[in-house]
Order: C-alpha cells, then sequence, then structure tokens
C-alpha cells in the first residue's frame, strides 16, 4: 500500500486529513504534518522523516503538499531524491485526497507514481463556481456525447424508439442502499468508485418533487456519472424498459419502506446496503447511523422473509454490521419505549 503524507504551512493539511477521514474512517499510513509559524525547515523534515517510518511500506510513498516551491514542497523534494518510486503533488485540496484515498482502496498494487498521475484531474475538476458563468472563459474540449442517448439510448444526442433492445434489455443494478442522506461525500468518494456506475439514480416520491433536492442531488454526482431523481413508479418504467440494457445504475433509497414498494413493483433487488437512517420523532438509535421506528423494523423484517440479504456498512471499508443483532437491539428499545 502506498503510505501518503499531507504537508502544508499552518493548520490546512490537519483539516484536510480530518475532512478526508470523515468520508473514508480512519486510515493506515496517512500522515498529515504541519509547519507552525514558529518552526523551520528542519522540523516539518523531521516530522515527515518520523510519520514515513511507521508506514508499513516505505518504499511507495506519496506527498500532497500545498505550494511548489514553499517549505514543505522543498523538504519532501530533498526526501523524496533518494527514492525514485516517492512522488509530490502540489496544490493539495480535498478532491486530491480523496481521489487519492480511493485509488489505494481500489488497487492495492497502486503505485505512488499512479496515484500521483490519477488526482490532477480530480483536483482541477474540483474546482467549480456557483454561478457556473463566474468560470473563467477558456476552450474547452466539446462535452461528450451521452452515451446512452435520451432515454439512456443511442449516443447520438436522439431518443431511441420504445421497443428497442439495448444489450441484453435489463438494466443493471450495482448497488442498491438505504441513506437517508442520499447523494453524499460517502457514496459519492466511496460507493461509486467501488461499484463503478454509469447512473445513479435518487428513487423517492417526495425528492421527485422537490426541484432544489434535485439539482442538489444532480451537482453532487462525480465526474463521469449521471444522478437522476425518480418516483417509484418510474423506477418501475425503467426497470422493464429494454432501451436500458446497458445502463450501470446505483439506486438510492431514503428508508426501507421504498425498496420494499420497489421490489414489489417487480424490481428485482437481491441485496441492500444499509448506509444510514437519520432521527426522526419516535425512533430509536438502532447504532450510531441507524436510527428506526417500528415501521421500519417490520419492514426490514419483511424484507428478510422475502429472501433479501442485508448489507451493513457506511463505506466499502468497513466491516459489514449484523443486521439481524441490529434489529433486535432496534425492537428491544421500541419495547421499552412503550412502556
Amino acid at each position: 500500500m502506498v503510505g501518503i503524507v499531507l504537508a502544508s504551512h499552518g493548520g490546512f493539511a490537519d483539516g484536510i486529513a480530518q475532512s478526508a477521514q470523515m468520508l473514508f474512517g480512519e486510515q493506515k499510513d496517512f500522515a498529515h504534518v504541519i509547519l507552525k509559524p514558529s518552526e523551520g525547515p528542519d522540523d516539518i523534515r523531521g516530522k515527515m522523516e518520523k510519520a514515513i517510518a511507521l508506514f508499513e511500506n516505505q518504499d511507495e510513498v506519496l506527498f500532497l503538499v500545498d505550494l511548489w516551491g514553499g517549505t514543505p514542497f522543498n523538504q519532501a523534494n530533498g526526501l523524496a531524491e533518494k527514492h525514485d518510486k516517492w512522488a509530490i503533488v502540489a496544490g493539495m485540496n480535498l478532491p486530491m485526497v480523496v481521489q487519492a484515498l480511493t485509488e489505494r482502496m481500489m488497487d492495492a498494487n497502486a503505485t505512488a507514481h499512479h496515484i500521483a498521475t490519477s488526482v490532477v484531474e480530480p483536483a482541477k475538476d474540483g474546482i467549480k463556481t456557483k454561478p457556473s458563468d463566474l468560470m473563467p472563459k477558456t476552450a474547452a474540449p466539446a462535452a461528450k456525447a451521452d452515451a446512452k442517448g435520451g432515454n439512456g439510448g443511442s449516443g447520438n444526442g436522439k431518443s431511441i424508439p420504445e421497443g428497442t433492445v439495448i444489450g441484453d434489455g435489463h438494466i443493471k443494478y450495482v448497488l442498491a442502499r438505504i441513506d437517508s442522506r442520499l447523494l453524499h461525500g460517502q457514496v459519492a468518494t466511496g460507493w461509486i468508485p467501488a461499484m463503478k456506475p454509469d447512473r445513479v439514480i435518487v428513487v423517492s416520491d417526495s425528492v421527485a418533487k422537490d426541484d432544489l433536492r434535485k439539482s442538489m442531488i444532480r451537482e453532487a454526482a462525480p465526474a463521469g456519472v449521471k444522478a437522476h431523481v425518480v418516483p417509484l413508479k418510474k423506477m418501475e418504467e425503467i426497470d422493464k424498459d429494454p432501451r436500458f440494457g446497458n445502463t450501470h445504475a446505483l439506486l438510492l433509497f431514503e428508508n426501507p419502506e421504498d425498496v420494499l414498494r420497489a421490489i414489489k413493483g417487480g424490481i428485482d433487488l437481491k441485496e441492500i446496503n444499509v448506509g444510514s437512517m437519520s432521527y426522526k420523532d419516535g425512533d430509536v438509535n438502532a447504532n450510531n447511523v441507524l436510527s428506526m421506528n417500528q415501521k421500519d423494523v417490520d419492514t426490514f423484517r419483511e424484507l428478510e422473509k422475502m429472501g433479501v440479504k442485508f448489507d451493513v456498512r457506511k463505506v466499502p471499508s468497513d466491516q459489514a454490521g449484523n443486521m439481524d443483532a441490529i434489529l433486535k437491539k432496534a425492537q428491544t428499545l421500541l419495547n421499552e419505549q412503550k412502556k
């Protein structure tokens, strides 16, 4: 595994590291060192050496630093000159660090040079403005045609006639997840790179009626992945439409009740990733991220009887939780609540 060192003037590297670990959880061989106003070059060099000495693999090290030519860069450069496999990338931002951790998580054999190359474009793509016309006008390559066309179709921008069969005519569900936050950091930086969908589909009657939330979800999708919000009935139509045969979709649901409705509507989901369910009035905390009421518990049990499996994880690197134990705890707490 490549060891990663974040380095900066002041507390910047500490803050970036904390933000990244909110998305990915605690990381091995991941250090952050800072140059304080009262310190000099030897101080931060010593911190770098001390951090790297604790890495399991010291042959592959990637430095992500704040400023090209600054003291953290210069000291990292001095260390890297003695190691051909080490690499340095300046201009550190959160998208860069997220991409580095994602590359490392997805490929345990990735090299520092490979990861250094892969983080540059996401770092640049992370710079956006709202309104979008505030971005400097630069010559940009023509937008890629949507490979699926208007209906998940032809790639020529035209709608595909109804009844056309694309691929095997069946949409592929790479992941179905319950997450009350829907498309957020853990999904964008963890599950999407892991499962490689070309579409994220939020299936929710309530969100489909909320233009603001729909807009936010579309904008939260990472580069190269389209995000859509559809009501449940529309999702049933999409599921049966043979024009989506080449689509690989990640489905997001707010609650287990919507999952049950989708399955009863004919959508073939054999496993559900249970990510997070935020607290509502009357809920109990089944664990630190799952809050449930009696309806939720009953719905999960009904799904269980239908043969649906549960994968209880916030991010791909987490150990799977025991859903039966979680439901038993929730039921006990709900019974106590009634007394």
